[in-house]
């Protein structure tokens, strides 16, 4: 693209942050905002219009400048500075798109007065602040790792009250964010990427803006930590001490969101040194389990909490969406049930059968990997198509987090920085994830109104339907 292109872009989308960024002090997820609400109630309120007219107008301009440059950005330079540009009105507006901000805020207080997070929900523990937590989430245990339980607890020291709790939380977030901005040059140039590619999908994108910056959500200190693993073993591959600390780094991720564990067999790939024999993958794993167990052990212990917060992440598929495809799927029958008098209680079927097909699909992704690293004459060459190891293993971990987003038994919007951090570093076409990750900036109203909540059942039926369209093409092929 043309400079003047390229400018216009930066500025179509600094325009769309503030606007989101206004949309945010008219009505996003302030402490004292009613809960319960749909879209025609906000449309009804005071600033209602004007709310909704500046979070749609906002998100199409981020939406559109971050696409119209997804096959990378003028320079590196500038990549990282728009991306600067587009977070700062952001920095400074009140919780956007999402009301977790003031879970973790309540989580960090039960925590802090020495009551045990993952044994009972923030309403039975006395938090002051309940009240601005989402009622779903009043009741259940936390279902994050000891570090972030005591980040959230350092928070609320910190922060004192709520106003503050919450500008520290966001504080630790914006950490996470600019850790992962550290890590991303390291491995664009070890997966053989442009830099000012992967800069420009991994940061300047909708979903880090609203929902890492200004929602401050606990995914960024995760990513970052994964980011920063990553990168040291790319740097220093198959050495003891190097080792040790990437799984010591991908430990503390883990136990920040667990969601990252599905990353650690791919990491293990990229931490061989040399031929990719099989001792070598085993030397290299030890290493690279002990630093990461060894991790988990110490918060787990440091935190006093132990391993309670194994149990609370059955919580975190309590909220049932369209927005997950067995979920969607699960819809789907229980109607086709009803239609003939019968309830077949789908949802929790297919949502056990999917993780069941996730384990199959991750072993699948990982051992193709191996194979392809190991030169196998009978599966493509995916080492000649990135380039080299780190590349092969990097591209396995984004689409291994890819699945894992795709068959989880919940999806909100921000799960999808999760795959996109890692896919910024592939080779690969872009607009298959940009198009799901751009499309996933329009789920949540600047309160944190969820709109899949209001079209279950023909979001149900259109998912359903990719789902199969999706499935149909892979079998022709």
């Amino acid at each position: 693209m043309t400079a003047p292109g390229a400018a216009l872009s930066r500025y179509a989308g600094l325009l769309g942050a503030v606007l989101l960024a206004v949309a945010a002090h008219l009505g996003g997820a302030l402490p004292d905002a009613p809960l319960g609400v749909t879209p025609a109630s906000i449309w009804r309120a005071p600033d209602g219009p004007a709310t909704l007219t500046c979070w749609l107008v906002g998100t199409v301009l981020l939406v559109g400048a971050w696409w119209s440059l997804r096959d990378g950005a003028p320079s590196t330079r500038w990549a990282y500075v728009t991306a600067g540009l587009w977070a700062l009105p952001l920095l400074v507006a009140p919780p956007l798109g999402s009301r977790d901000v003031y879970s973790y805020a309540c989580q960090g207080w039960t925590y802090a007065h020495g009551v045990d997070p993952y044994a009972v929900g923030v309403a039975a523990a006395g938090c002051p602040w309940v009240d601005t937590v989402a009622p779903i989430w009043r009741d259940t245990p936390a279902p994050y790792g000891p570090v972030f339980v005591l980040l959230a607890a350092l928070a609320v020291g910190v922060g004192g009250g709520l106003t503050g709790t919450v500008v520290a939380l966001r504080v630790i977030a914006v950490a996470g964010v600019l850790l992962a901005a550290y890590c991303l040059p390291g491995l664009a140039r070890a997966a053989g990427v442009p830099v000012r590619r992967a800069a420009w999908l991994a940061l300047a994108g909708p979903l880090v803006g609203v929902h890492l910056v200004a929602g401050a959500h606990n995914d960024a200190v995760m990513l970052g930590l994964l980011l920063c693993g990553l990168l040291v073993l790319v740097r220093r591959p198959g050495r003891p001490a190097t080792l040790l600390l990437a799984g010591a780094l991908l430990g503390l991720a883990v136990t920040v969101k667990a969601t990252a564990v599905v990353v650690v067999p791919f990491a293990v790939l990229a931490g061989v040194r040399g031929r990719y024999t099989w001792r070598a993958l085993l030397r290299g794993g030890g290493w690279l389990g002990a630093g990461l167990l060894g991790a988990v052990l110490v918060t787990s212990a440091a935190s006093g909490l132990g391993f309670g917060w194994v149990g609370g992440l059955t919580h975190s598929g309590d909220s049932e969406q369209w927005t997950s495809p067995p979920t969607a799927v699960g819809f789907v029958l229980d109607y086709a049930g009803a239609l003939v008098g019968r309830d077949p209680q789908a949802v929790p079927v297919l949502r056990a059968v999917a993780l069941l097909l996730l384990a199959g699909v991750l072993a699948v992704l990982w051992w193709r990997a191996w194979r392809a690293l190991r030169g196998a004459d009978d599966v493509p060459r995916v080492a000649q198509v990135e380039g080299n190891g780190p590349g092969v293993a990097l591209r396995g971990a984004a689409l291994a987090l890819v699945a894992t987003v795709v068959l989880s038994p919940v999806f909100h919007p921000w799960y999808a920085t999760w795959p996109l951090a890692l896919l910024a570093l592939t080779a690969g076409r872009t607009t298959w994830f940009v198009l799901p990750a751009s499309a996933a900036a329009f789920l949540t109203l600047p309160d944190g109104t969820n709109l899949a909540r209001f079209t279950k059942a023909p979001g149900a039926v259109a998912m359903t339907a990719l789902l199969l369209t999706v499935l149909l093409r892979a079998a022709r092929r």
